[in-house]
């Protein structure tokens, strides 16, 4: 990071993103592949919930910290046709837009991207992706 972000900031940037996705949950009848979008748009949404939670009990530092083990634990789903793997694109979407938002190190992001397991391999049986909270209780970045 450039800069350091305040926790304000970080949640503001999600919360932005969050009402983003939502627009998407909205228009996805609208797509060649509506479900896909929604589950896509869904994900997004998700993970900017689960980071928004996080922020708001850890520092910016240790936000992106676990942003990056997340990353880190998104099989590869690239050469896929568009409308396939749709969680795992949106979760991966969701997680390079938060790193633009904090400035994230591009060098950083891409030695994450290299230990990202492949969509195949034996390490993601073992190390299934969690799923992320969806509620929206008003704890959680305010409505939107």
């Amino acid at each position: 990071m450039k800069e350091p972000m305040s926790t304000e900031q970080m949640l503001q940037g999600l919360k932005h993103y969050r009402r983003i996705a939502r627009q998407d949950m909205l228009r996805a009848p609208e797509t060649p592949h509506p479900d896909a979008f929604l589950a896509h748009a869904e994900s997004r949404r998700a993970l900017y919930v689960d980071l928004g939670t996080h922020a708001e009990k850890h520092a910016p530092s240790d936000v992106v910290a676990h942003a990056l083990e997340l990353y880190q634990a998104i099989p590869f789903s690239t050469g896929t046709a568009e409308h396939e793997y749709p969680d795992l694109k949106g979760r991966e979407n969701a997680l390079e837009n938060f790193f633009l938002l904090v400035g994230l190190d591009p060098k950083t992001r891409r030695e994450a991207r290299s230990r990202r397991p492949k969509m195949d391999s034996p390490k993601e049986e073992a190390a299934p992706v969690a799923p992320v909270p969806t509620s929206d209780t008003p704890s959680e970045l305010t409505s939107g």
